[in-house]
């Protein structure tokens, strides 16, 4: 579906203005890469409108939205992988076997990704 999904960690980096998270994502934008950040993964760092950093980095990237098909898929997900994190379910969903994962929760992710066979990659941040 994408080749870049951003987990909570990336969007995190993004707020905090870590350099080699806007150096990474400034790459990729000029690649032409245009990240998605699935709306769950949104909702749980989103705590205000003074995230001008959070903000200035949604804006180069596509937020999915999370609608009845792909609840039950996420669903699915977080059983075959006895969890409940919402968020870390909705990123697997939108990853393609070839998708770059940026996050800093790879044990988790790693853990959905085996439960559904996945072969996309973690980057750590």
């Amino acid at each position: 579906m994408s080749d870049v999904i951003y987990d909570a960690g990336a969007l995190i980096a993004a707020d905090r203005n870590d350099r080699r998270f806007w150096a990474d994502h400034r790459v990729r934008l000029e690649r032409g890469v245009i990240p998605v950040v699935p709306a769950p993964v949104l909702a749980q760092v989103s705590r205000s409108g003074r995230q001008a950093s959070l903000r200035r980095a949604l804006r180069g990237c596509d937020v999915v939205a999370l609608d009845e098909a792909a609840a039950h898929r996420v669903g699915t997900i977080l059983a075959k992988a006895s969890s409940s994190d919402i968020a870390d379910g909705a990123v697997v969903d939108v990853a393609s076997d070839d998708a770059e994962i940026v996050t800093s929760d790879r044990p988790d992710i790693e853990r959905l990704l085996d439960a559904v066979g996945s072969t996309a990659t973690i980057t750590d941040v």
